[in-house]
């Protein structure tokens, strides 16, 4: 059903691997320009013929060169919970994964937790065994000499030695049912049959159990609905969490990719604002002055707002791509208020222009360079925007947060920008007035 998908290349299929009751497949697709989708939509188009197949479920993740941390599952984000009891996770992770399969935003939810295997117990009443004269060490040389592989004896040959080994038929080695016809001596030397004194209890037990941080976990994965971002799927699982009332027992994290957003996150604040703190003092050293380094950073709001309207206009969502054109843009807009700014301070320092004089001419005279110096910035992200062909899909939110940034900034910035300066050039002269007025020595006249 794969292979036949016009955007499928090949596919190859294997069992087992290390993992229990699972099997994987590599789906090649052809060249972008030949099936015109991308991985996610072409796995958006199988998961509805998918979800027809009984008795197995195929989920379906585009490669992920890069991994950050986590487990291999069966979809690319992760969700673990923990706790020190095994029944607690057994009982918790189903109520999880019907919660999650509501939620909007995810899709493909699924978990490593396979706890439905079969399991034979043995229950052996020692009151009749023990009438019988049959101890559990009989019982249990009986059983291994059926089912463990005994080693009894070795032939010898001139050039080689065979290993006897005695066991039942391995056509009885299947059902548990052989049971019945294993034969136990008794004190007596009789045989007694092993349900004279035994029964068996069938019942379900985990395959595998899984450990983070030396406690037993299970993991849930999910992938994100096309439309959504990570930070909507975040934000809808905590939520989740809270509602479905996780006892305190059991403890739910995310790992992975999800993990290293989240912490990406809670520092972007830091980060950002050292940045800004950064360029301040750079250009507060440059200026000597307090006031108009605030007049240079005025205009990155303006770009920041254009990038995020370009990539809410071509539906892009805000990737760590894009959030690397934003802070690019920081680097690039500030310069058309330094080619202003500085020209205008020269003008006010050597020449004695009043500030209005001096901002007028300073945007008269830089007009030329800004639009020249955005221009080629402009140019120079344009492939970026509009490249077709393998990995475009990676470089295009970098492009276009660049693009619309500028484009924004550009237009506001010349207005806006001059205006900032005569007010941060007033508040300056205010301050230094009450300054002065409060200095210590001097007195109003």
């Amino acid at each position: 059903m794969v292979s036949q998908d016009p955007a499928v290349e090949n596919v190859i299929a294997f069992t087992g691997g290390g993992t229990a009751n699972t099997g994987r497949m590599f789906v090649s697709l052809k060249p972008l320009e030949e099936r015109k989708l991308s991985a996610d939509q072409i796995i958006a188009r199988l998961r509805g013929k998918l979800s027809r197949i009984p008795g197995a479920t195929l989920f379906l993740q585009a490669v992920q060169d890069v991994r950050v941390g986590g487990r291999a599952t069966n979809a690319q984000f992760q969700y673990t919970i923990q706790s020190d009891d095994l029944r607690n996770l057994i009982d918790w992770t189903p109520r999880l994964v019907r919660k999650f399969r509501t939620l909007s935003a995810l899709a493909d939810v699924n978990s490593d937790q396979q706890n439905h295997g079969l399991e034979a117990s043995l229950q052996i009443d020692r009151a009749t065994a023990g009438r019988l004269g049959i101890t559990a060490q009989q019982i249990d040389n009986t059983l291994y000499d059926a089912f463990g592989q005994r080693q009894v004896s070795t032939m010898y040959s001139r050039l080689n030695q065979y290993h006897v080994v005695m066991e039942v038929d391995p056509m009885f080695q299947q059902d548990p049912e052989s049971l019945k016809h294993i034969y136990v001596k008794t004190s007596n030397g009789r045989e007694a049959p092993l349900s004279a004194f035994a029964n068996y209890e069938r019942s379900a037990t985990p395959l595998s159990v899984s450990h983070q941080g030396q406690f037993p976990s299970t993991t849930i994965s999910f992938n994100l609905v096309p439309g959504f971002s990570l930070g909507e799927a975040v934000a809808q699982v905590e939520e989740a969490e809270r509602e479905i009332g996780l006892p305190a027992a059991v403890h739910g994290s995310f790992t992975g990719t999800a993990q290293a957003f989240q912490e990406s996150v809670a520092n972007e604040p830091l980060l950002i604002a050292a940045a800004l703190l950064a360029v301040y003092i750079v250009l507060g050293i440059l200026y000597e002055s307090l006031i108009h380094p605030i007049t240079i950073l005025s205009t990155l709001p303006s770009a920041g707002v254009g990038a995020l309207l370009a990539l809410l206009i071509f539906r892009i969502d805000l990737s760590i791509m894009g959030l690397i054109g934003i802070i690019l843009l920081i680097g690039i807009v500030k310069k058309n208020a330094i080619l202003m700014i500085d020209f205008a301070l020269d003008a006010e320092r050597n020449e004695g222009k009043r500030p209005v004089d001096a901002i007028f001419q300073a945007c008269l005279l830089r007009f030329r360079p800004i639009l020249m110096t955005t221009m080629a910035a402009l140019l120079g992200a344009l492939p970026l925007a509009l490249g077709k062909g393998s990995g475009s899909e990676l470089r295009r939110p970098l492009g276009i947060a660049i693009i619309g940034g500028l484009i924004l900034s550009q237009l506001i910035t010349l207005y806006t920008t001059p205006v900032i300066y005569l007010y941060m050039d007033r508040l300056a002269i205010r301050l230094r007035r009450r300054a002065h007025a409060l200095a210590p020595g001097e007195f109003r006249a």
